[in-house]
């Protein structure tokens, strides 16, 4: 912002209100996701194969759901289901080559946040309108929103299992064990509650950016020259440097490591 030359303005001029999506509550988790079973476009898996790795993992989508906590006002459960699509390579061997296969997986969690309270209703001129759920005769609850900000998940373990299946044919149930995939995820997650308010701000006076506008004009030869050689790429880090006592084991040199 020091383009704008804030400083020399001394003084604030005004307030103004505006309105933005104040965070009421939030929290951020760290979680292991294990023994999420992955359903194979292909189906099952097939009976020849013996090893599986995870070659891709990506949070295709998340639901969330909102609901009220009767006994606790202005908190707010709050329901979510991940859903990752997942790239699979397949070996009926190890030195074999590699069958590639794609699957979709689901996990789910939940968080109790505070998110205030609101009975008002609020229409705009674009037709849209607020959060909100009527669950008796004039009785409006008026929900925030929930938004959950994650990083593609990093995959812990991928293995092979069964699942029971139940066939229901001619009234009779067989049950089959079926060959599929399942990995142990670890996924990164921040969970936020936010509700539109009108909020006072000081301002000052509107200005141009001194900044100019340009653009890099140099040579792909001049914009390699000002790189820094990579020293630490040609360095193999050895064991003393990367911090593991190399000889923890060995009790002729505990000393050494201590």
């Amino acid at each position: 912002m020091s383009e704008y030359n804030q400083a020399s303005h001394g003084c604030f001029n005004d307030y103004v209100p505006i309105k933005v999506n104040r965070i009421f509550d939030s929290c951020s988790d760290k979680d292991c996701l294990s023994n999420i079973q992955v359903t194979l476009e292909e189906g099952e898996l097939p009976e020849n194969i013996n090893i599986v790795k995870s070659r891709c993992v990506k949070v295709e989508d998340v639901c969330i759901n909102v609901e009220a906590i009767p006994f606790n006002r202005g908190f707010f459960s709050i329901d979510i289901t991940f859903t990752f699509s997942i790239e699979i390579l397949a070996y009926e061997k190890a030195c074999g080559a590699a069958t590639a296969y794609k699957g979709t997986a689901f996990a789910t969690k939940n968080c109790i946040l505070y998110g205030s309270e609101s009975a008002t209703k609020t229409f705009f001129s674009n037709d849209t309108e607020s959060v909100g759920d009527t669950n008796e005769c004039c009785v409006t609850v008026n929900l925030p929103t929930a938004s959950v900000s994650v990083v593609e998940p990093i995959v812990l373990e991928t293995k092979i299992g069964t699942s029971c299946t139940t066939n229901v044919e001619k009234t009779e149930a067989n049950e089959q064990n079926k060959r599929s995939v399942i990995v142990t995820l670890g996924l990164f997650s921040v969970v936020e509650l936010t509700r539109p308010v009108t909020i006072m701000v000081p301002t000052v006076d509107y200005t141009i950016p001194k900044k100019e506008c340009c653009a890099d004009t140099d040579s792909p030869c001049e914009i390699f020259d000002k790189l820094k050689f990579p020293e630490s790429e040609f360095s193999p880090v050895t064991i003393n440097d990367s911090g593991i006592c190399g000889c923890a084991q060995s009790n002729s040199c505990s000393d050494e490591c201590s």
